[in-house]
This record gives C-alpha cells, structure tokens and sequence, in this order.
C-alpha cells in the first residue's frame, strides 16, 4: 500500500501537527444565572455543577474564569414569581436587581465581554416570549415594543452584546434601530436565528422557573423537522442588522451550525443547551461514560460543525482542562 492514512496518527505529536480542529477558550462564552439578594448560591438540581448566584458571588465566579482564559459571559436572571406580570414591566426597570447587577459587573470588569438575553419568558406571569392575548396567542409586533425597550435598558449598563432569544419576527430591526437612535451603535446583537421548539430546555427552564404556564412555544420557536428554514431565518437576522447568528440547540443541529456556516459570512454561534450537558452529565454520574472526554468531544464536534463561538455550562470545566 502507497498510502496509509495511519502514519499520520502514529504518535501525540504527529496527530496534534495535522489536527484540522483546534479548541480554545477563546470560544467559550459561558451562560450564568443570576439570583437576587446577597450570598446566596442554589445549584439546579437537574443540571448538576451549575449555580444560580446573587451578585457577588457571580463576581468571583467571572473573577475565577477569568483568569481560566474564559472572556464572555451571558447572564439570565432568575426571576421570582411576585415581579412577574403579562407585560413582564421589571425587564426595563433600572432598579430592578437584574440591570442593577449588569452595571456592577461590568464596571468591575470591563476586559470581560458581558451578553444578556432578550426575551419576556423570565419576566411574564405567562412564561412565554412574547405578549399572550385572552385567546392565548402570541403577539408579534406588539411585544418588539417590550423587547426593545428592554434591550435598551440593557444597553445602559453598559453591557457589549444583546442576545434576543424570543424568535419573534422583525425583532432585529426593531432593536437595531433603538439602540442606534439612542447612541449605542457600537452594542452588538447575537441574534438566535435557528432557535428550534426543542426538548433539551427542560434543565433550563427549572434554573430560570420560565416554563410557559399554558401552550407551548411552537408557533414562534422552530419545527425541528426543517433545515433549509433555518437560512430564511438567518438571512433576515443578517439583513436586519445581526452581528451573529445563533443556532440553538447545538448537538441535535451540527447539520444547520454546518449550513449557516457555509452560507454566510457573520460569525456563527451554538448554544450548547442545557439538555445537552445534563444528559452527558448524569451519564457521567451513572459510570456509563467517561464525562470529560465526552464533554471535550461534543465541544469539538460543535466547533468542527462550524460554530465560531460556543455558548456552554461546560465552559469552566472546559477551560480547566486545556489549561492543564
């Protein structure tokens, strides 16, 4: 034989000269839940190693990761029952623990890249996306006015990117254009282009208490069943103004991260889900994997996919583990 491939796998050296595939924490953004109150640190029972934290301990944990390598962070609040409404009002309220927190955070850290999330389910007595009207249906274009005034209070604390995660049409444009006429043109937006109506949420639907109270989140949300609609999606986001294109989950879509890859030119981000780390997670708890290495072979798999960037709970044990 002229050509055995195996010569090019005979030692760690070799294998490491020709890997196609590198992964860095550079490409980690890691997702963080945000409590009120002080010292308080509560661990989501299904998704074992992860935290919801007050303030100041989110503080040392960023302090922690930063000086793992790890440089971004999305942040969720975890929002209780008695500030929520229908019209989820908290969500731009300055004085709320969530924006107040923000603001502290990044004058804390400013070398670090802080995104937030956009969307009405953590604030709304519904626990959807968008407004809900008496015939349960979501409204579209009467909830951009909610997201994009929430997305502007965002903005002033200070924040870099604006992750609207609500799948409502035209919210792109509409968030694009408040935060321009308001002078923060320099704010980026993580637009989740393919969010698909998917199982693996669950997990983080308990850290967040946000499960719709009545319905499901199919007529915003993506049919899993479909590919190529994904491109529809990303094409307007990118038209819209989007500085990335999200795809969501990660591991059950390497197919739609691989075709926006191809397709556009914008960065594209993953969202490695909650579901995702749980079921690798309690694998891993039972003896049938080995949880690191699993852990570090579906990180790859998404960045070999085309993900520029990965949004995952695995970041810090990640981080750890290429640090060593």
């Amino acid at each position: 034989m002229l050509r055995r491939p195996r010569r090019n796998r005979k030692s760690a050296a070799i294998r490491e000269m020709v890997e196609e595939t590198t992964l860095t924490t550079k490409d980690f953004i890691f997702p963080l839940f945000l409590l009120e109150g002080k010292n308080r640190k509560i661990e989501v029972e299904s998704m074992p190693g992860i935290f919801r934290l007050t303030t100041d301990l989110m503080l040392k944990e960023i302090e922690e990761c930063l000086k793992l390598g790890i440089k971004a962070f999305d942040i969720f609040p975890v929002v209780e029952e008695k500030h929520k409404d229908k019209m989820a009002t908290q969500s731009a309220n300055h004085d709320f623990f969530y924006l107040k927190a923000l603001k502290e955070i990044k004058s804390r850290f400013p070398e670090a890249c802080i995104m937030t999330d956009v969307a009405m389910d953590p604030y709304s007595s519904d626990g959807h996306d968008g407004i809900v009207d008496e015939n349960g249906y979501i409204l579209n274009d009467e909830t951009l006015d909610v997201l994009a005034d929430m997305a502007l209070a965002q903005a002033e604390t200070g924040i870099d990117i604006i992750g609207p995660s609500d799948m409502m049409d035209g919210r792109v444009e509409v968030i694009r254009d408040i935060l321009d006429d308001n002078n923060f043109e320099n704010v980026s937006i993580m637009s989740y282009s393919a969010k698909y109506a998917s199982a693996f949420y669950g997990p983080f639907r308990d850290a967040l208490d946000s499960a719709p109270k009545s319905g499901d989140k199919k007529t915003y949300q993506m049919n899993p069943a479909n590919k190529h609609e994904a491109l529809i999606e990303a094409e307007l986001d990118a038209d819209e103004g989007a500085d990335f294109l999200m795809v969501k989950p990660a591991l059950a879509y390497l197919d739609v991260i691989h075709l926006l890859k191809e397709n556009h030119e914008l960065p594209i981000a993953a969202y490695n889900v909650s579901g995702e780390y749980s079921l690798i997670k309690a694998a891993a708890q039972k003896g049938w994997l080995d949880g690191e290495r699993t852990m570090m072979e579906s990180l790859l798999s998404i960045k070999r996919a085309g993900a520029d960037v990965i949004l995952s709970y695995f970041a810090k044990e990640a981080a750890v583990i290429l640090k060593r």
